[in-house]
């Protein structure tokens, strides 16, 4: 079904030939009942700065322009946008290149001089839906079904990007590694409905705990990470205290059958080393072994 009359479909065409984006705004009115609205940029740097602001329902961008050539305007669009479906423009002899920008993350292309109106809408349609469930796949390669956190894929895909970006710009961040301490007790006592809502509860407390920013998830069972971003080592104290101040406040609530407990081991990443993440984990979380071992000495 074409989109819905209630509906303003709002595009964003990155085309520097002013011939070219009269040509498609003609094909696009001449589809009655479509109602939609179309933003021009002649650069990439306008449509960055556009994306930057709000995004459209589709990008279309030609793959020839003054800033930039060919697959490097697909990288850098989908690099600030990746949610927004993106439909190339091509001449009839960029074919080639049209084929690996689909490669690139693109949806669709269509060649310059045989664009009407029904191919562009069927185009446009079947972009954002494809689009949509791709993304849709990818949030749940990515996320924990339990809890709504990212699970190991989703955090060694988002938390390792950041680190490469880290890295490279010096920024300071922590990896932080927490347990949840004696689910196997309430799950024998209580049954595992409750000992999921105790996965659900950290879930929730660690996420009011940390900033939008920071990168949370459940690894599996009653392990969970974060990345802790441009946080240096003299914050890893206060971090901890937030943590407990959170849990006392959690386990102080009326009718609460058992006390949540965490073991945390939070070590900083060290541009100096450059550990990949996989190596950082593995120190947070002997860090916080080391934390539940000498609890159990203490009791």
């Amino acid at each position: 079904m074409p989109p819905s009359p209630a509906h303003l479909t709002k595009l964003l065409l990155v085309e520097d030939n002013p011939g070219d984006a009269r040509l498609l705004r003609e094909c696009l009115a001449e589809t009655a009942g479509l109602p939609f609205e179309l933003f021009h940029c002649a650069t990439l740097a306008q449509a960055l700065e556009s994306l930057a602001k709000e995004s459209p329902d589709v990008l279309l961008l030609d793959l020839g322009l003054p800033d930039a050539q060919g697959l490097e305007g697909v990288r850098r669009a989908r690099q600030a946008a990746p949610e927004v479906p993106l439909l190339v423009l091509t001449g009839m002899s960029d074919g080639d290149l049209a084929v690996r920008a689909l490669q690139e993350g693109a949806q669709d292309y269509l060649v310059k001089g045989q664009i009407d109106g029904p191919l562009i809408w069927r185009a446009l349609r079947y972009a954002a839906e494809r689009q949509r469930v791709q993304l849709e796949l990818l949030s749940l390669s990515l996320t924990d079904e339990l809890t709504g956190l990212n699970n190991r894929r989703g955090l060694l895909t988002l938390a390792g990007h950041h680190l490469k970006v880290a890295y490279r710009e010096g920024k300071p961040f922590l990896i932080g590694f927490i347990d949840l301490d004696g689910l196997k007790q309430i799950n024998d006592t209580f049954g595992h409905q409750e000992g999921n809502r105790a996965l659900v509860d950290t879930a929730n407390l660690l996420k009011d705990t940390f900033r939008q920013s920071d990168i949370l998830a459940r690894l599996g069972g009653d392990e969970f990470a974060v990345l802790i971003t441009e946080a240096t080592e003299d914050r890893i104290d206060t971090i901890v205290d937030r943590i407990q101040q959170k849990l006392e406040v959690c386990n102080a609530a009326p009718n609460r059958k058992y006390p949540l407990r965490f073991s945390i081991g939070i070590v900083p990443g060290d541009a100096g080393r450059r550990c990949d993440l996989e190596q950082l984990l593995h120190e947070a979380d002997a860090l916080m072994y080391q934390q539940k071992q000498e609890r159990r000495r203490v009791h």
